[in-house]
């Protein structure tokens, strides 16, 4: 509770320093609008459906590439604690993927599956499956000893030694990997809107963004900001704090 007031008071101070600034006149208007202005062009953004559609467009992209990455990183990852050659093979593979920025595989993924949804899953699958295989693949290492042999000793092997043990104990890392990955994924989302823009029949977030700063709207361009900020906010306390309350807190392995 204490940590919500914080943020909290955070936020009104920097409005308040935000609009200070804009009556001061330090920047000029059209770079430094006021909250009015961007307020303004967040509920117009809405009533128009525009700002809506692109945003649930950029969402079911990006869950679509979430879902697929996800679980490749599940499946990879516990080959490779079966499997120790798969294991050094994948190991290598995650190194030197996991160093690609997403967008600078983008020439490359518009030459193997055209200009189109395809390709923006395929970055989106790119920028999170390395970093949370690398994750995964951390926590399946940290495991006890003791744990793996108390599986052994019940029957648990393979896969089935992977998922009840290696998962349950090292779901902090999966956690974390998660976290990691779903920032990468939806920073490289937005970045390929704002490149390419409308992608097959639809168009997202990040060219809703480079339409306002085209048109000098930069009231919209900080609305479409805030959307951006407030899924960020949805995703982190909606979700990932539920699954950790639910998760690794309830079985007492943070605190």
């Amino acid at each position: 509770m204490k940590e919500a007031r914080t943020q909290i008071i955070f936020v009104i101070c920097f409005l308040v320093v935000w609009q200070i600034v804009y009556e001061m006149q330090a920047f000029s208007e059209l770079i430094f609008p006021s909250l009015k202005d961007i307020g303004q062009s967040f509920i117009d953004g809405f009533r128009e459906d525009s700002l809506f559609t692109f945003t649930m467009y950029s969402m079911s992209l990006i869950l679509k590439g979430l879902a697929i990455g996800i679980i490749l990183a599940f499946i990879f990852s516990s080959i490779a604690v079966v499997s120790k050659t798969f294991k050094a093979i994948y190991h290598l593979i995650v190194s030197i993927c996991d160093l690609l920025p997403g967008v600078a595989l983008l020439p490359l993924a518009i030459l193997w599956f055209g200009i189109g949804e395809l390709t923006t899953i395929f970055i989106v699958v790119h920028s999170i499956i390395w970093p949370m295989s690398r994750s995964i693949m951390d926590g399946y290492n940290s495991v006890s000893s003791i744990y793996i042999e108390s599986g052994k000793n019940i029957g648990l092997k393979g896969f089935n030694l992977v998922k009840g043990v290696y998962l349950p104990a090292a779901f902090t890392h999966v956690l974390s990997g998660m976290r990691v990955g779903w920032a990468r994924a939806w920073r490289a989302l937005i970045s390929i809107e704002m490149i390419f823009g409308t992608t097959g029949a639809g168009a997202g977030i990040g060219w809703f963004i480079f339409m306002k700063r085209t048109n000098v709207d930069i009231a919209g361009v900080f609305a479409a900001l805030i959307v951006i900020m407030i899924i960020g906010i949805i995703i982190e306390y909606g979700l990932f704090h539920t699954i950790e309350r639910k998760t690794v807190k309830k079985w007492g392995m943070a605190r």
